[in-house]
């Protein structure tokens, strides 16, 4: 698995412009990291990124994100969707999420997913960026009931790479395959901040 191509996939959502992905390549250059892997030509997919163990995560993963000029949804709560800023969280990716709505994040999140011709959500499996024992399900959940690949996205803090990485459909077998998935990333991956895993 060699450095990723630059020419992004046909189906995969855009966002930003030639500067935006010149800005964040060099951003990340200058961090010293380097993107490795095949960017899958789905139109939709759930992107878990993993292990998550420091705020460094985000710092890294957004030039990234920029340099590839690929638009990332992720889940806020929806007291974040105020005047002036629900349209700029709304452009770029953010999903407003009610945890006390009827049905709960999964049904909204697939109701974000039906809306969009193209959407690929982010969600980090721990919840947290502490050590815990068992990664929360509900990515897989979510993935399951729209029928998209999970595509693990792994932080290597210690060869500075994020590295995309395997594609899979769940089965529906959600505790069993977070643990699988839990125990793949972290055979292979080391976090930014290893005590945290």
């Amino acid at each position: 698995m060699g450095p990723i191509k630059t020419e992004a996939p046909e189906n995969m959502p855009r966002l930003g412009n030639a500067f935006s992905r010149w800005l964040g390549r060099c951003l990340l250059r200058m961090f010293g990291w380097t993107l490795e892997g095949t960017l899958p030509n789905e139109k939709k997919i759930m992107v878990a990124l993993a292990p998550h163990t420091s705020n460094w995560d985000f710092v890294v993963a957004m030039p990234a994100i920029m340099g590839l000029g690929v638009k990332i949804s992720y889940l806020m709560k929806k007291e974040a969707f105020f005047w002036p800023m629900a349209g700029t969280w709304k452009w770029l990716g953010g999903i407003p999420t009610d945890r006390s709505a009827a049905g709960g994040v999964v049904e909204q999140v697939a109701s974000y997913y039906a809306e969009h011709d193209k959407c690929w959500v982010a969600i980090t499996p721990e919840g947290t960026r502490s050590k815990v024992d068992k990664w929360k399900t509900g990515f897989i959940r979510i993935a399951h009931r729209c029928e998209v690949p999970v595509v693990v996205i792994g932080f290597d803090g210690p060869g500075k790479r994020i590295v995309i990485d395997k594609s899979y459909y769940s089965q529906g077998n959600y505790e069993a395959e977070a643990d699988e998935l839990r125990d793949y990333v972290n055979e292979k991956f080391v976090g930014i901040s290893p005590e945290h895993q």
